[in-house]
């Protein structure tokens, strides 16, 4: 990745880390423990439940999977291309990731399963709207392949060799984002319980709303100049 990465680039990924730090201590905290934002650790427990024969723990563990499988699928819906770009209906999807988010809410007071299925199909979109830049695999929602390119950065440093510095700056950005949001997350959930989830609801359907109106700004600018 050796070409400049915009800084509207940076602040996307490292604010939707963030937010997707938020919604899984939030998942993990309460309602079954449930990691919302991935699904590696929910695969092998639904391996695990499958073999032994646990009807209940199957059914939310699949709906679990589905759920985020039908949030990535609904993004490509919408967006239609993984490669990251500014002018695509970005803003569209932020405000459907920020009412599945309020809509979870009670959901999760009332320890309803929808809670955590409508936030993974938050998560799923939001892990979609995204995936590449300039060559670099960006992952909002999980952070195995951030920790991975960190682990062979520092490989080829020991080897000497060269280093693609801009690509291992993002993961760790995106690592640290996930991180600081898992912290507030856990924070807010102390005192505010499933009502922490409003924090990242807002701030998806702020920057969702202010994307789309600058997106029809531009095609409306566009179309004057032309």
């Amino acid at each position: 990745m050796g070409m400049s990465v915009p800084r509207w680039v940076w602040i996307g990924a490292g604010s939707l880390a963030c937010i997707a730090g938020m919604v899984n201590v939030v998942g993990f905290l309460g309602f079954e423990h449930q990691a919302i934002t991935h699904l590696t650790g929910t695969t092998s427990l639904l391996g695990a439940a499958i073999a032994h024969g646990d009807t209940r723990a199957t059914l939310r563990l699949g709906g679990m999977a589905l759920a985020f499988l039908a949030g990535a699928a609904l993004s490509g819906m919408i967006i239609q291309d993984s490669t990251l770009r500014i002018g695509r209906r970005y803003g569209i999807v932020l405000v459907l990731e920020s009412l599945l988010l309020f809509l979870a809410i009670p959901l999760f007071g009332h320890d309803s399963i929808e809670g955590p299925l409508l936030a993974a199909i938050a998560c799923g979109l939001q892990n979609a709207m995204a995936t590449t830049f300039s060559g670099a695999v960006i992952r909002t929602t999980h952070l195995s392949g951030m920790f991975t390119d960190l682990g062979i950065g520092i490989g080829h440093a020991l080897r000497g060799l060269p280093l693609p510095k801009r690509r291992l700056m993002l993961s760790a950005l995106i690592i640290g984002s996930f991180l600081g949001g898992g912290i507030i997350g856990g924070w807010l959930f102390v005192r505010f319980a499933y009502d922490a989830l409003l924090l990242p609801a807002a701030l998806t359907g702020v920057v969702g709303t202010g994307y789309a109106l600058y997106r029809q700004w531009a095609v409306m600018h566009d179309k004057v100049r032309a």
